[in-house]
Order: structure tokens, then sequence, then C-alpha cells
């Protein structure tokens, strides 16, 4: 490993310059940064992906829907689309991404809307729909043609960004002095045992500007299992077989999971946002033999419409917090910046 960072080194000092370039245009604002008209959080990270943007976002809409007009914002990655779209019911992931059509999908009375310049997007969405009242970023920390009015950087507790370096020697998008633009730090798949101690450590290792505060969360994956027929608890599957696809960056915690509960599977991993195509099916179908493929729910919009099968299948994960009282307090941080 040693050595292959020394090899990309050249390449890192390359990336480095680039990114310090943009970061002091915007910093200097020679480039300029635009403030939502409509109260805005944005979720994003410092590496390149798996540290839990997703399940965030999907938190946020459960626990905001209630009571506000929400309207999710994204690039819509892996999308065989371009340009600004509003999605629809006849919508797919195809078309906006895999993720938007998620947030679609489990929430349908949300607006959804994909683009590769988000501040068109927020023009659009502010024309098109006026009783908005709740912009949700996903994946903006880059964007920073777009001033939230809260950020949310999220960080896995196995892999920090603190003991990552600059792409492409490192994971990182950009040096860590990036997480002080962040109003909250959100630690992502901690062990459900994590002690305070642990915590107090970690939050040290973050090295916390004055501003900002850290959350500590995890990962839950349901007892059942869900396609647009049926549910099973996934108990019932013990000592039968089972084919695990998954095209998620970080799919580690669902294997912990699965294994924890003796769930016998064949693993067949694909890259982020892979776009499934007949190649990959026949593989899939192959390996299954008609019998149950257990995928994400994230994958699972992009494998229902390729893979017609009642076997098709995906588990349902929510991010939980250590205690109600820290989930209360995170809740109204995030709603109480302007």
């Amino acid at each position: 490993m040693k050595l292959i960072r020394v090899l990309l080194f050249p390449f890192v000092i390359f990336y480095g310059c680039l990114v310090v370039i943009r970061n002091t245009l915007f910093n200097l604002n020679i480039i300029k940064k635009n403030k939502t008209n409509i109260y805005s959080i944005g979720v994003g990270n410092l590496s390149l992906g798996g540290s839990g943007k997703s399940i965030l976002v999907d938190y946020l809409i459960s626990k905001n829907i209630k009571t506000n007009l929400i309207s999710v914002i994204s690039r819509g990655y892996g999308r065989k689309s371009s340009g600004f779209i509003l999605a629809n019911s006849k919508s797919n992931a195809a078309e906006i991404g895999d993720e938007p059509f998620q947030y679609l999908n489990k929430y349908p009375k949300i607006k959804v809307a994909v683009a590769e310049k988000r501040t068109l997007a927020v023009k659009k969405i502010s024309k098109l729909n006026t009783d908005i009242d709740l912009l949700i970023f996903d994946d903006i920390m880059q964007h920073r043609s777009i001033l939230t009015n809260h950020l949310i950087i999220t960080t896995t507790f196995n892999k920090p960004f603190f003991k990552d370096c600059l792409f492409p020697a490192g994971n990182l998008r950009e040096f860590r002095i990036g997480r002080k633009r962040g109003n909250t730090i959100l630690v992502t798949k901690c062990p459900k045992y994590l002690s305070s101690e642990d915590r107090v450590r970690f939050s040290d290792s973050l090295k916390l500007f004055s501003n900002q505060k850290a959350y500590f969360t995890t990962i839950s994956y349901s007892e059942t299992i869900i396609n647009s027929i049926k549910k099973i608890n996934l108990q019932k599957l013990i000592n039968k077989k089972i084919t695990l696809v998954t095209g998620i960056a970080d799919p580690s915690d669902l294997l912990i999971y699965l294994n924890s509960i003796n769930i016998t599977f064949n693993h067949l991993k694909f890259r982020d946002h892979f776009n499934f195509d007949q190649k990959a099916i026949l593989k899939i179908n192959k390996k299954a033999q008609n019998t149950i493929v257990l995928t994400t729910e994230k994958d699972y919009g992009r494998l229902s419409p390729l893979l017609k099968s009642d076997n098709l299948f995906y588990i349902p994960v929510k991010l939980s917090f250590f205690s109600k009282k820290e989930e209360t307090e995170f809740n109204k941080r995030v709603k109480s910046f302007s």
C-alpha cells in the first residue's frame, strides 16, 4: 500500500493543486456562491462514497415529511439522462438515478429533481413549486455554487476521513480542512455497543471547530425482506440458498448482518451505481437459478425492471441514534441555522 501511494504521489499533487485553486476561488467569492431562498439542508462528505449519505437523506425526509413540503435535489448519479428533470410517477431509476428513484418511490408526496447544475434545479423548483419550504441536497459538499443553510458531513466510524488521504492515493475528494465548511458531522455505521469513551476519543480525532458538533449513528437492517408482492422474514431463509446482489460503494455492513443471523448467500458485487445490463442479468440468473435474489433498496430500483422475477427482494435499512435525546437534539439543530 505504501509503495502504491508513493507511485501515485505526483498525481496527488496535481489533483491537490486543482482542489486548492478551486476552493480558493470560492473562498474569495471570485466564483459566486448562491444561498437558497428556501431553507436548505445539505448532505455531503469528504470521501468518494460509502459514507451513508443516502441513508441520511432518507432519514431527513422521514423526519420532516409531516411538517414540511420537501424537495430533494440530486445529481442523479448513474442515470441515462441529462439536464434538469422533475421526477413524476412515471419516472424510473434509469431516468433519474437510483437514489432519487428510491426517495421518490418511498415518499411519493415529495418533489424529486435531478440536475448537474444544482443552481438551475433550485430556480426551476422555486418557480414550479412555490409551496416548497424545505430543500434537501444529496451529495452537495463539493458543489460549492450552492450555499445551504446547514451542511451535514458524513463519515464512517471504521473509515473516517482523518485516517484517509487525497485521491488517487486515498479516497478523499478534497483535503481534510474542507470539514470546516460543515455545521454538523454525522458519524455513520458505528458499532452498536460503542462506548461513550470511544465516542469522546473519536470526536477528539475529528478536531471539530467551535461551531460544529458530532453525532454518532448506527444502521439497522430489517428482519423482513420486501418486493412489490410480498414480505418474507429472514429467519425463514436460514439453510436456504440466496444470491445477494449489490451495486453500492460499501456493502460490508450488510454482509456482516446477514452472517450474524446465519443467512447463507452467494455474493455478486458490482461497482457503485452500476447500470445493470443484460450481461449482468444473465450472470445473476445463472447464479440464482430461480431462487431468491436479495439486493439493497437502492439497487432494487435498477434491477426490478430488468430482472422480472417474484424472487427479487430488497432489505430495508434505517439510521439510528444512540439515544432519543441525541436524535431530538440533532433534528432541532439541523433546522435552527439560517
